[in-house]
């Protein structure tokens, strides 16, 4: 059977789509449970689905890579949305280091020692070294959220993944092209430096630009709100790539801050982007399953693929590591499992479409080495994180004591209703309504428990699970998100004046 999009058979495609899609979302709790990126099924239900099982011919690089970077995008999208800023700010040195100068060392390490090692020609040996450079995103975030771990390293690797994808696809477009040995070494990081700092410029200006508007749409429907951020995210990339600037820092940047913007429907928001982004990595590891072509992992290639991962991920990787992180010294233990936690998903199998659709030779023998190393070492690193971070002593076992804000516009009045959820370790547990001592005109409208509501009084003592309804005129919705979070951190004793003791007085004045 060849994969077409003939109008006859759009009822087959429909439902073998909806199937797989079905399966591979429930297989996302037996992913997660495991402590393994879901890439690893996915891929496996594209293999089953190519050539030697149900029989789908899918060898069209092209396409291929179109398709992943579509995914890509909604990937990097969902990232960006769903990072808290004030999470990886205080990192965004070291992620920015690790894009860049861990990006560069780990290409030349990997590209020496495939030379030299594997007996690969410098073009194929510096295409592999690209390609397994960048961590990734999708693989990086799923695993993150079963790894209970301090903000410095989550928001180091956040930032890595979501920062690094940007300078390797420029790389590795430069050495497909043969534009590497054309231009000067000048010329090439003129091109890598001006394609990251126009892409950032234009996420920023998308950004801000599209939060501004947000805030003064009042759009009929609530779900318009996340539909509107991601069109803005995907145009963020679209703009970028048009202007031969990077696409990926485009979108990242522009959705981080969307994601962190005071905008409506903020939760939903972020659901609809978490699962915009497991459908594109579903379609995108199936499809990547469909390229591969079995016959031809022989025991040299997975030989290949050995050497290769021991390279990467117990030389390349620590080194690159711990030279980036000079910008931002850390501690052995953290270093360490920030090294481990590279973990390598699709990005580096999409990557090698770049070269496969350029028609590179030989190029297929890199997509097959990169696949199966991403299987082996996923295999390897996925599960056994959650006993890393415990034996190297930075696992965290408690959840931080924050709560979930969600916004609705009420333009009539010009004022905003939140929807507050008092989490499980919150220290809000406990406190009077009177006692929160929000600003003098925004009002506790409604406590909602055990599905059950109520209209507080003052002497209303606040529980965990708690959901509070909290109407505020717009131009104090700062000030009540503040004071909020500060009770939620400190109690009911957190700074009389509402600043939260965690936080330095100029960020909440």
């Amino acid at each position: 059977m060849t994969l077409s999009f003939d109008a006859h058979q759009l009822d087959h495609f429909l439902l073998l789509g909806s199937l797989v899609t079905f399966l591979a979302i429930l297989a996302v709790r037996l992913s997660t449970r495991a402590g393994l990126p879901s890439l690893m099924i996915y891929l496996l239900m594209g293999v089953v689905l190519g050539d030697v099982g149900v029989g789908i011919d899918f060898h069209d690089a092209a396409m291929a890579h179109a398709l992943g970077f579509g995914a890509l995008v909604l990937i990097l999208s969902e990232g960006g949305i769903s990072t808290k800023w004030s999470e990886i700010r205080p990192l965004i040195g070291l992620g920015s280091s690790l894009a860049t100068i861990g990006v560069t060392v780990s290409v030349a390490l990997m590209a020496v020692g495939a030379h030299f090692l594997l007996g690969l020609p410098w073009e194929l040996a510096i295409l592999l070294g690209a390609v397994c450079s960048p961590t990734d995103a999708a693989a990086v975030f799923s695993v993150l959220r079963v790894v209970p771990l301090p903000r410095r390293i989550t928001g180091a690797l956040e930032a890595e993944s979501g920062l690094n994808d940007a300078p390797t696809v420029v790389l590795v477009v430069l050495v497909s092209s043969g534009a590497l040995v054309e231009d000067s070494v000048a010329s090439i990081v003129a091109t890598i430096v001006f394609e990251l700092v126009v892409g950032v410029l234009v996420g920023l200006a998308i950004g801000f630009g599209g939060a501004w508007v947000m805030r003064r749409a009042a759009l009929p429907s609530s779900g318009l709100y996340p539909l509107s951020i991601l069109c803005l995210t995907i145009g963020a990339y679209a703009t970028g790539s048009a202007i031969h600037a990077s696409g990926f820092a485009a979108v990242y940047v522009s959705a981080l801050v969307l994601g962190n913007a005071d905008l409506p429907h903020r939760a939903a928001t972020k659901s609809f982007a978490e699962g915009i982004g497991w459908m594109a990595q579903i379609g995108l590891f199936v499809m990547l399953g469909l390229l591969l072509a079995p016959e031809r992992i022989s025991l040299d290639v997975v030989g290949l693929a050995v050497v290769a991962g021991l390279l990467l991920t117990f030389v390349a990787r620590p080194i690159s590591v711990l030279i980036s992180s000079v910008v931002m010294p850390m501690g052995w233990r953290d270093l360490t499992f920030i090294s481990w936690a590279g973990l390598r998903g699709a990005v580096p199998i999409v990557l090698t479409t770049i070269p496969l659709a350029a028609g590179v030779e030989d190029a297929d023998l890199v997509f097959d080495i990169v696949f199966v190393m991403v299987v082996i070492y996923t295999l390897l690193t996925g599960p056994t994180l959650p006993l890393m971070a415990r034996w190297l002593g930075v696992a965290e076992t408690s959840e931080p004591r924050d709560l979930e804000v969600e916004a609705a516009p009420l333009e009539r009045i010009a004022a905003d209703l939140l929807q507050i959820t008092i989490s499980p370790d919150s220290r809000m547990h406990g406190v009077e309504v009177g006692e929160l001592r929000l600003p003098h005109g925004v009002s506790v409208a409604l406590v909602i428990r055990e599905g059950e509501s109520r209209v507080p009084e003052r002497r209303t003592v606040l529980r965990r699970g708690d959901e509070l309804l909290v109407v505020t005129p717009r131009k104090l919705r700062n000030r009540t998100d503040q004071r909020l979070r500060a009770v939620s951190r400190g109690g009911r004793l957190a700074q009389w004046l509402g600043r939260d003791p965690q936080q330095p007085r100029e960020e909440v004045e």
